[in-house]
């Protein structure tokens, strides 16, 4: 009975022995269960943060991507504006009309600087249709030689100054006479007669327009071609040549495209009847030997130009 009664209790010890083991490691076991719930909640709660952040991050670059393709589009109309406003001007600088010169394109238009008030001249009131006055016998005596050295012509000088006591635009006048036949006709006569002959009407009467030809086309439209094929040859002189610019004559929606040496010729044309034109209306503030040296220069850029010579664009 005794060795019975060490046995259950050795047992019994064990038991209790175990029973605490068994407690321990239920303890353990509800601690290590509440680490790995919140080390899953800290895992959801960050893969939540990633998440939330990356779609911030998209969400920014597309905003960013936006107001960049939005200052992208307001750039290139920027770019678009400039463009047609260069050539408005280019084109306003070749066709303006006398009524609203350019002082600062336009030099000769400003009065010379003196020491004391000038007299301005008063406008002239003959029209084109007025009769030129007669050549005065002694104009420009004394005027051989200007201040530069440059030798003056006695007759085109007395016909200058002749038509500046009465501006007109009157054919018959013995100085427009001549620039008619020595630089006009010759610097407008191109192969295309009938088309040619429009075109110095337009020219006398200030209603031709020249504008660039568009080239915001790409080369591989179909459209792109077509424009190609109306601007490779020349209205005017029907040669095969890149035309990048159009004329219109009038009020006519019809347009002809031209080549560069067209387009100077004609240029150097229009400059001369503007500078005219500015002198019939008492624009032109100077006395009548710089107004006489600015016509030669005119008539010298008709030459050079219907001889071929002109500045290329770039």
């Amino acid at each position: 009975m005794e060795i019975r009664e060490k046995g259950s209790e050795f047992l019994r010890e064990e038991l209790r022995r175990a029973q605490k083991e068994l407690q321990l490691k239920d303890a353990e076991c509800a601690r290590l269960c509440r680490i790995r719930e919140q080390l899953e909640r800290e895992l959801e709660e960050l893969t939540a943060s990633l998440f939330e952040e990356a779609h911030k991050m998209v969400r920014e670059a597309n905003t960013k991507q936006a107001a960049s393709e939005k200052q992208l589009k307001e750039a290139r109309g920027k770019i678009d504006m400039l463009q047609a406003e260069v050539t408005a001007l280019k084109t306003l600088v070749i066709t303006s009309t006398p009524a609203s010169p350019n002082r600062e394109l336009h030099p000769q238009l400003l009065s010379p600087t003196k020491a004391g008030p000038r007299k301005m001249h008063a406008r002239h009131k003959s029209t084109s249709s007025a009769p030129c006055p007669a050549l005065c016998p002694a104009a420009g005596q004394g005027l051989a030689q200007d201040k530069e050295g440059r030798e003056v012509d006695m007759t085109l000088f007395a016909e200058f100054q002749a038509w500046r006591a009465a501006p007109t635009l009157d054919k018959a006048c013995p100085f427009l006479d001549r620039v008619y036949r020595e630089d006009v006709g010759p610097c407008l006569d191109f192969t295309m007669h009938e088309l040619s002959a429009l075109v110095r009407g337009a020219v006398e009467d200030n209603t031709l327009t020249i504008e660039p030809v568009a080239s915001h086309m790409q080369p591989n439209t179909r459209a792109a071609a077509v424009e190609g094929s109306h601007t490779s040859t020349c209205a005017l002189s029907g040669l095969t040549s890149p035309c990048r610019h159009r004329i219109r004559l009038g009020d006519s929606e019809s347009h002809y495209y031209i080549s560069a040496s067209s387009r100077a010729r004609i240029t150097a044309v229009c400059n001369f009847f503007t500078y005219i034109r500015y002198i019939q209306q008492g624009l032109v503030r100077q006395d009548v030997e710089p107004m006489f040296w600015e016509v030669m220069r005119l008539r010298k850029e008709m030459s050079l130009a219907k001889l071929g010579f002109f500045l290329q664009e770039a």
